[in-house]
């Protein structure tokens, strides 16, 4: 029988050099889109997934990510005098469905070396691993349609969207044939191809269900360019040993990693969200009669 995965690891050691300046002092993780930080989407993905604990990789400087999940007494105690608990319900809700832990990332070396990190804390078990600059619309979470097809295959899982051809030289991007609908059987990855050799349209995004055997991979993954260990590299030896697997997801995917996937994203969000869709619905109609003079 599969084991079933209950962790999570959140990277979150980088320095958001995209979304400088206000990522000086601010970890980009914890940028308000709509009514949340980004990051808190990501979790409530991992929960609708049974994930129980969280661990995040982050700096010394993003400490406030981990202060952000978790549970603040004495602010609860003061918001229940002042008639204002319901401000952190959803919050606190969430926070008591999971467990949460950091785990430090002395340098950015990496993907790789930072789900290398996480090893003691994950443990001889699977996790999935959830990048937070990419943010999933979709029923069922991006996070449960990966955890299924694991449960199917046995072995490792990534998600995979398909990517015009002009802008998939940006990605990783696999080669592999379809044994069931969506679900790919890999047989090969390319990071970041050179225009016109890119094998598929299929693009690797931000989320992958690894098994244990990951960190053993990992351990052993020389440096690249820059001297990062790439988890690319990884999961070739992964796909080698034990076979991988992609999964084309269903549902939108967001990118809160640039200014302008940021602010796309936080419209898009709005305009689903009951607090704020019909403002935002108003404010569209109001620009686009400005616009239209």
């Amino acid at each position: 029988m599969t084991q079933k995965v209950r962790k999570a690891v959140i990277p979150a050691a980088g320095l958001g050099t995209r979304l400088l300046p206000v990522t000086k002092t601010v970890p980009k993780e914890l940028l308000l889109v709509v009514d949340r930080p980004a990051t808190q989407y990501a979790i409530e993905e991992a929960v609708a997934a049974g994930i129980e604990e969280i661990v995040f990789i982050i700096s010394e400087n993003k400490e406030s990510i981990g202060h952000y999940f978790s549970p603040a007494p004495a602010l609860d105690a003061w918001l229940a005098d002042q008639g204002k608990a319901s401000l952190l319900d959803d919050l606190n809700k969430l926070l008591s469905r999971i467990r949460t832990s950091c785990v430090y990332q002395d340098q950015p070396r990496g993907l790789g070396h930072a789900v290398l990190c996480a090893r003691a804390a994950v443990g001889n078990e699977p996790c999935i691993v959830i990048l937070p600059d990419d943010l999933g619309e979709a029923a069922p979470p991006l996070s449960v349609q990966l955890i299924r097809v694991y449960e199917r295959t046995g072995t490792g899982v990534v998600a995979l969207e398909r990517i015009p051809r002009n802008d998939i030289h940006r990605y990783g991007v696999i080669a592999g044939s379809e044994r069931e609908p969506r679900t790919y059987e890999i047989s090969d990855m390319v990071e970041k191809p050179p225009r016109g050799t890119e094998p598929s349209d299929l693009a690797i995004i931000g989320r992958y269900v690894l098994p244990a055997e990951i960190f053993s991979i990992l351990e052993h993954v020389q440096p690249g360019a820059g001297g990062e260990i790439q988890l690319t590299d990884g999961l070739k030896v992964l796909r080698q040993q034990r076979g991988l697997f992609g999964y084309e997801f269903t549902g939108r995917r967001h990118d809160v990693g640039t200014v302008p996937g940021f602010l796309e994203t936080t419209i898009r969000l709005a305009l689903n969200n009951p607090t704020t869709k019909d403002r935002m619905h108003a404010l569209i109609r109001e620009l686009h009669a400005e616009i239209s003079k």
